[in-house]
């Protein structure tokens, strides 16, 4: 801690929490292999909690499906805040150079994780919604 401030950095792949208070968290989460097309192939969401996204750096795009809906595509731009509700499928598609902060409800990861394989429509449905950067 200097001056009153505690400072993080993360520079690995993956998925990192750094900082905790009682009820949330913030993670950094740095490109990893399962963010290129070619390994999508999951999805996943958390039934009690939101999470907030926000693209540091880099290309990115959410696949997501909400309620009843179909799986649809979603272009991140950096310095926006993106709040997935609960209940929300999603996972990200992203360039190699990506970079994204989240903030989310403590042990979200450890606890309110639900992950499933994508059928066979919706991949189909998210090959069909790619941004220009992922063709």
């Amino acid at each position: 801690m200097v001056n009153g401030i505690e400072v993080y950095e993360y520079n690995s792949a993956g998925y990192k929490p750094l900082v905790y208070s009682q009820d949330w968290m913030v993670a950094l989460l740095n490109y990893e292999n399962l963010m290129d097309l070619e390994k999508a192939h999951e999805i996943e969401r958390h039934q009690k909690t939101d999470e907030v996204f926000i693209l540091l750096k880099g290309q990115a795009a959410f696949y997501l499906v909400a309620a009843d809906q179909l799986l649809q595509v979603v272009e991140l731009r950096p310095g926006q805040v993106y709040n997935v509700i609960k209940g929300t499928w999603h996972n990200l598609l992203a360039t190699k150079d990506a970079a994204f902060a989240i903030v989310e409800n403590r042990d979200t990861d450890l606890f309110d994780t639900e992950i499933r394989p994508l059928t066979g429509e919706e991949r189909q449905c998210m090959l069909g919604q790619l941004p220009g950067w992922l063709k």
